[in-house]
């Protein structure tokens, strides 16, 4: 489900259930990243697929990209896997004007 950032921010705070994936690559992430993400790096599709299967399909999964493409192709591939809550957020993190952490 695709999610304005305002929706995706507010629902990600009320969601005790919630994990935060970051799909960009690891160069994009050097720019920062929302809090507590969890990288998977979309680009690498054999270990991005693998690591979906591998994920609690009871969670719900908030997706970020760079602009909303990727993150909404990695939530129709959570999908695939059976994974059926998963939220993208439109813009992705060129628009976040949330908080933010640096890898260094």
């Amino acid at each position: 489900m695709d999610l304005t950032q305002d929706a995706w921010r507010s629902q990600l705070l009320e969601d005790t259930n919630a994990v935060i994936v970051d799909v960009r690559t690891e160069i994009e992430r050097e720019e920062g990243y929302i809090p507590n993400a969890m990288h998977l790096d979309i680009y690498d599709s054999a270990a991005f697929v693998n690591a979906a299967k591998e994920l609690d399909d009871s969670k719900n999964y908030y997706i970020y990209c760079r602009s909303g493409g990727r993150s909404a192709q990695a939530c129709m591939i959570f999908n695939s896997v059976g994974i059926e809550n998963t939220y993208n957020l439109l813009g992705g993190f060129s628009e976040w004007n949330g908080d933010i952490e640096k890898p260094f």
